[in-house]
């Protein structure tokens, strides 16, 4: 199989070229935070072929802690083990989708890529296009063949409160991936305080889209790079409420050649764990 470009997205029709490799292993992030299971039970009633399960909450995600956020970043001996029940093994192309804007599979997505797995791509347009190109699906469970998986993440790239702290009173960049309204502190439908973190700035993940599809690379390069006036990606930390839809802007940006961005792990919800921290409120 050629799939020598599949790092950061991948065509519907190259993937359903590759089914049935050995080496390409397909995983299921539906996920849906108003309902927990239903992205499982989609799963458990149509797939793509071969396709294992990764659930946001139980596999994607660690045990809470203070300032961890609402989707805590796994340890790597935990996530490595849960890639090796997947039959993922550091050879593996992988290939992660969702319902659709990839929000999901980016999360599995970054935590491979940090976990220096460079292999791993998100089917872009996810489960709703794959479907509406009337390509193959299937209810049947893999049973995966267990492989050996160790590795470690790459902590230059994972900030938490102090460290976010840190990188904005170096003149960085805080980037937060969710709605205007929630940046702005006018509607919080998951977090106990609304608002942002001082100093940070907003771009929704679903600027990053276009049609249910990413954007090219090349208009995501000129956007991005505009934020950045001139910086190279390191200077770039991406937040959002828990961690997850923060991924997205990290594939946009390794996507669109910017690669080296930075992830707040607990992002608002980790912040807002210490009532002592400073809250903002509107555009600024």
């Amino acid at each position: 199989m050629n799939a020598s470009g599949w790092t950061t997205l991948v065509q519907p029709e190259a993937v359903a070229a590759s089914l049935g490799t050995a080496e390409m292993v397909v995983v299921d992030c539906r996920f849906s935070l108003a309902d927990p299971a239903a992205g499982e039970r989609a799963y458990l009633e149509s797939h793509l072929p071969g396709a294992r399960y990764a659930h946001l909450d139980r596999d994607l995600s660690g045990p809470p802690g203070p300032g961890r956020g609402r989707h805590p970043w796994p340890d790597a001996d935990a996530f490595a083990s849960r890639l090796s029940a997947w039959g993922i093994a550091p050879h593996s192309r992988v290939v992660a989708y969702d319902a659709g804007d990839g929000a999901h599979a980016a999360r599995l997505w970054c935590l491979l890529r940090l976990l220096g797995h460079d292999a791993v791509a998100v089917l872009d347009g996810g489960w709703a296009r794959w479907t509406t190109l009337g390509l193959p699906v299937e209810a049947d469970l893999p049973v995966p063949s267990p492989t050996a998986y160790a590795g470690r993440f790459d902590t230059a790239r994972l900030f938490d409160a102090d460290a976010v702290r840190r990188h904005l009173a170096g003149g960085g960049i805080l980037l937060d991936a969710r709605a205007p309204e929630r940046f702005r502190g006018e509607a919080e439908p998951l977090d106990a305080v609304a608002g942002h973190v001082p100093g940070a700035v907003n771009r929704p993940y679903a600027r990053n889209l276009e049609d249910g599809r990413f954007k090219p690379a090349g208009r995501l390069r000129e956007e991005f790079s505009a934020l950045l006036g001139g910086r190279g990606a390191h200077a770039l930390v991406a937040m959002c409420g828990s961690g997850v839809t923060a991924c997205h802007h990290l594939l946009a940006l390794e996507h669109a050649g910017l690669a080296g961005a930075g992830l707040y792990t607990g992002s608002w919800s980790g912040w807002i764990d210490d009532p002592a921290r400073p809250v903002a409120t509107g555009d600024g």
